[in-house]
Parts: structure tokens; sequence; C-alpha cells
């Protein structure tokens, strides 16, 4: 099934969805890969999660180390507001910031309806009312952020990343903050330096195992 591309607003997807076209991976809209459901465990010093997940969503059979490093080294977040899972796979961030900020409303965005799924009945299980999985164009337009969380989709290609990451940051509420992972290999030095170039405040937060931990600011 063709993939549309990740989490960019409808009317800008055309040239990243060619790119994406004969791509089945996490950043597929719907995966080919037959479902087999499993459950992982989210460990943290506030919280005990179990998760289930499934293939065909990103990091299906662990939290990814990358999304357990920006858990623990990112600020807590505001306790009201909408804040932003960017690319939630099935919900390890948002569920975590739901139970971080229970006054708060967590849009978790993704194109892969079978991550939503997952998101959705996870944090139904966890009793996290204030989690709203949702396709990047489900989210009113008006939405603005008053924080956002992300471990990209970097293996969606640089310009892609870009596009993606400057429709979605545009939206985030003066002074507030975006918390981004990325591995340093797969050039987490190099999107700190384009994010500095477009005008941002980048503050490196942490380098944990290989992964950058991102603070951007206006």
């Amino acid at each position: 099934m063709p993939a549309r591309a990740e989490l960019v607003p409808v009317a800008r997807q055309s040239s990243t969805r060619l790119a994406l076209r004969m791509a089945d991976h996490y950043f597929a809209a719907t995966p080919s890969s037959p479902s087999q459901p499993d459950a992982v465990q989210l460990h943290l010093a506030d919280m005990q999660m179990t998760l289930l997940t499934d293939r065909g969503v990103f990091s299906g059979h662990r939290v990814d180390p990358g999304t357990m490093a920006l858990l623990r080294e990112c600020a807590p977040p505001p306790l009201e507001g909408n804040l932003l899972d960017l690319g939630c796979g099935y919900g390890p961030l948002a569920c975590a910031l739901a139970h971080r900020a229970p006054g708060a409303v967590v849009w978790a965005v993704d194109v892969n309806s079978r991550a939503l799924e997952l998101t959705a009945a996870n944090a139904a299980a966890l009793g996290l009312a204030n989690v709203r999985a949702a396709r990047p164009e489900e989210v009113p337009p008006e939405t603005v952020f008053t924080g956002i969380w992300s471990n990209p989709p970097i293996r969606v290609g640089k310009a892609a990343l870009h596009e993606l990451l400057s429709a979605w940051m545009a939206r985030l509420a003066p002074r507030a903050s975006a918390w981004l992972v990325v591995n340093r290999h797969l050039g987490g030095d190099s999107l700190a330096a384009w994010l500095t170039d477009r005008g941002w405040q980048v503050r490196r937060a942490a380098s944990k195992s290989g992964y950058r931990v991102l603070q951007v600011t206006r």
C-alpha cells in the first residue's frame, strides 16, 4: 500500500509521498505486515506502564532507547494546554506525557493507522482520557501547542523531515519548547545546526547512548 508522507499537512504531501511510495515501514499509512500483537514495559522513575505493540509500527519490540532518553531528560511538561507527540507510534511518549500532565490535552499524531489504534487502546487501558490519537489532518488547524515532543522519523529523508518539523513547530506557542531526540549517527548534530540556521534556539539537553536530546525554542 502506498505510504503517506509522515505527518506533513495534506496540502504539502505530494513530493514526500512520491519519495515514500514503495515503503512499507512505520511511516506507511496502512502497514502490510500481518498483525502480531505484543506488549512492552515502560519503566521510568515516576511510572510503570505495559503498552500494547504490534508489527508495522516503530520499535514494536521494545521502547526505543531514544524515546527513553527523551522521557528521562526532558523537562516536565506544562500542566495544561495542548501538547503534541509528533510521530507517536504505539504511544509511549503520549501516554507518559498524559500521565505527567493530566490537565493537558495530548495530541498523539501519526499517519500509521495501526499505530493510532494502539495508542488509543493503550491510553484507554491506562485510564488516560486526555490523549487524542489523530491523523495530521484531524488536528484542528488553529491548535497551538504549549510543548512538542518527538522522536522524529529520520528515515523519511532529510527534505521530508525538515518539511515535517517546519510545519508543526510553526504551531509552537511563544516561549514554549520542542523536545527532540535524534541518534548522533543519523544526523542529530546536523539537525541541530539546521534548526539554528532557521532562527531557533537549540540547546543540547543531554547526550545519552549516542542520542542527542535537543530543547528547541524560538
